[in-house]
């Protein structure tokens, strides 16, 4: 089979390459991947690959092999998954409890862009708290955790004020109900919860303009600058906020996989995908994506030219 590898270009990332077709553990099916979505970070650790480095985390397809040991979807399954490495390529093996079914209504393309992104956004908000009635800043908020947490958090009630680069990536915020601004100085504080994930200056502005006692999420430094804070300008600043780490790893994904896939179907969820390719185009999107030149998320799909060869 063909499969994308690391190659330590920038300007050309990932190449193709032949490579064995993956053998599932017993937990894991094999899935036959029809599009994979690449997230930002990815093309972070592409820069410098470690050895052995196999990308690819958002996959959607059909199962070619059940599990071994009797756990998930049978063969013949459209599936959504989240495996840990190798989803570039064009079978991938999933652990059964990182895969949600797909109806037929939900097309491989707009599943493909559900898991990371998806997932972050939902554990991030259950962080947050009941955002009823609350105002909420989101900082980096164009990309595809940003859509979906201003989707997510409008619906749920809150008042989200969004922070992009430009106003053509924050038109769609607009149209989902946030409030668009282009710097953090030009949020109008205080708010009661701030997401923030671009590190560098804008988490101490944001951290400015959070209310007495609130909280501060931080998921992230998409800036690739390191944060600094003064104690003393926190004392001059508001008082008891506290700040919490994020990261969505851990606990089974299926489960909120499925929580997308429903609310994907329900119409309260839509997946902004700013790019879709066939997957020889990954090598360029890989290079746009980390330039910020895709708003939302990026899908890459496999040819089905290669469809019956299972080698």
């Amino acid at each position: 089979m063909r499969r994308l590898i690391p190659t330590g270009d920038a300007a050309r990332p990932v190449a193709f390459a032949e490579a064995p077709q993956p053998v599932p553990e017993p937990g894991e099916v094999l899935v036959k991947v029809e599009a994979f979505a690449p997230n930002r970070g990815e093309t972070f650790l592409l820069e410098r690959p470690r050895p052995g480095l196999l990308p690819g985390k958002d996959v959607a397809g059909l199962v070619v092999q059940a599990a071994a040991d009797g756990t998930g979807p049978g063969v013949g399954t459209r599936v959504v998954g989240h495996p840990a490495s190798g989803g570039w390529a064009e079978y991938a093996a999933v652990p059964t409890p990182s895969l949600a079914v797909l109806p037929d209504t939900l097309d491989h393309v707009r599943a493909a862009a559900l898991p990371l992104a998806g997932i972050t956004a939902l554990r991030l908000l259950r962080t947050a708290g009941s955002l009823a009635g609350r105002r909420v800043l989101l900082t980096g908020a164009s990309g595809g955790v940003g859509h979906y947490v201003t989707e997510l958090a409008v619906g749920s009630g809150a008042e989200l004020t969004a922070v992009t680069a430009t106003p053509e990536r924050g038109r769609r915020l607009a149209e989902l109900g946030a409030t668009v601004v282009h710097e953090v100085a030009a949020a109008d504080g205080p708010f009661d919860v701030v997401l923030e994930s671009t590190g560098g200056p804008a988490l101490p502005a944001a951290l400015a303009r959070t209310r007495p006692g609130g909280t501060l999420v931080w998921f992230g430094q998409a800036g690739r600058t390191p944060v600094t804070l003064d104690f003393f300008d926190l004392l001059t600043g508001p008082e008891r906020v506290t700040i919490q780490h994020f990261h969505y790893a851990g606990a089974p994904y299926g489960p909120d996989l499925a929580a997308l896939v429903r609310l994907v179907g329900q119409g309260r969820l839509h997946p902004e995908i700013g790019r879709t390719a066939d997957w020889t185009h990954t090598a360029d999107t890989l290079v746009d994506l980390r330039e910020r030149r895709i708003r939302g998320k990026a899908v890459l799909t496999i040819d089905k030219e290669r469809e019956g060869d299972h080698r």
